[in-house]
């Protein structure tokens, strides 16, 4: 008799519970979940589409065709079938246009993730999730403890990453593989394998063939979700979004916060509202975080203070009605980026700042 335990399913009161983190949502809320038509992202988005549909709300199923295997773009008819068979209207988005010779699954993943985000600004999807889970963070730790990174970077994945018109949800990240696998099974649901998977030429490839995970290291999800959390906490006590889309900053009340948490409190600011894709570079962040919270120098209260980090302009101002100090952050003049349905940022730690909620009497 064996000894071993067969995984469980997840069921619509676990996924309610790993969603609920994100909070807050719409009154109606309305998701994109990126379906590649493997275990995961399948499981994925049965159950964001049974969530989003006992909140009133709907999901977007957004399947991406590389166009790197003659096989792909029938793979991707094959899994919007078998989502149109659970309920689930799903749209197929098409890489076109020539394809690098070197580099190709960065350049592959660079443009799904645009893919993603330019449909979900399209349909004013706020939130676009995707099916990375334990196992991935696992392999993801070992190999940036390959690499010797930081600590940061032996966190792992991020829950929550904030874009200025999505925020991308990694809701399955505490679940293992096995589970995803047992919830398709469950509901006599097949998925497609994707070879690349099983690549060797691919670093994640190799590291499921040898069975390596990330032992001994820091539980990543609950390190990388412990410092998202405090820092959506602390956000709300010193950002108050502005009606022309800036934020401002109390300064007196950031200069009392410990060094780590103001610098993650200035990545969030820029990469929201600066449009960028990535965090600004630690040496030109410590820099700004120095400024934010220096003394001022004599008579220059004022534009002698300004700043610019990462596509913001960073501004001292004395604060209407008081003679305390703050700063303005905006992007800065002349930038051709796109305007953010939201300041996503602030969207998770400033539910006020969050304009597309429905507030209406219920």
């Amino acid at each position: 008799m064996s000894d071993s335990v067969e995984p469980r399913p997840v069921d619509g009161a676990t996924f309610a519970r790993l969603m609920a983190p994100f909070e807050p949502f719409e009154t109606r809320p309305e998701l994109g979940v990126a379906v590649s038509g493997g275990r995961d992202s399948l499981s994925l988005a049965l159950l964001a589409h049974e969530w989003a549909g006992t909140r009133g709300g709907r999901m977007l199923a957004l399947i991406v065709d590389h166009g790197l295997r003659p096989a792909a773009a029938e793979e991707a008819l094959t899994t919007a079938g078998v989502l149109q068979n659970c309920g689930i209207e799903s749209l197929v988005l098409r890489w076109s246009g020539d394809k690098p010779q070197a580099g190709l699954q960065e350049a592959a993943r660079a443009a799904r993730y645009r893919l993603l985000r330019d449909a979900c600004r399209e349909r004013g999807i706020l939130h676009l999730l995707v099916a990375h889970h334990a196992d991935d963070q696992a392999e993801t730790v070992a190999m940036r403890a390959a690499r010797a990174s930081g600590p940061d970077g032996l966190a792992g994945m991020a829950a929550l990453v904030e874009w200025p018109e999505v925020r991308l949800l990694r809701p399955l990240l505490p679940v293992p593989r096995t589970r995803l696998a047992a919830t398709l099974g469950s509901r006599g649901i097949g998925w497609i394998d994707d070879p690349s998977n099983s690549d060797p030429r691919f670093e994640r490839a190799r590291l499921r063939r040898a069975g390596t995970v990330a032992l001994g290291l820091p539980d990543a999800d609950g390190v990388r979700s412990g410092h998202e959390r405090r820092a959506a906490r602390t956000g709300v006590a010193v950002f108050q979004a502005r009606e022309d889309g800036s934020i401002a900053i109390d300064r007196a009340a950031i200069e009392r916060l410990p060094l780590d948490l103001r610098r993650r409190l200035a990545s969030r600011v820029v990469q929201a509202l600066g449009g960028g894709d990535h965090p600004p570079r630690r040496e030109r962040l410590e820099r700004a975080v120095a400024r934010l919270s220096g003394t001022p120098e004599r008579g220059k209260s004022g534009r002698g203070q300004d700043f610019t980090l990462s596509g913001c302009l960073f501004s001292l101002r004395q604060a209407a009605g008081s003679r305390e100090l703050e700063w303005i952050v905006r992007p800065e003049n002349g930038r051709k980026g796109r305007q953010p349905l939201i300041p996503a940022a602030f969207f998770a730690c400033y539910p006020a700042a969050a304009t597309h909620l429905d507030r209406s009497p219920t």
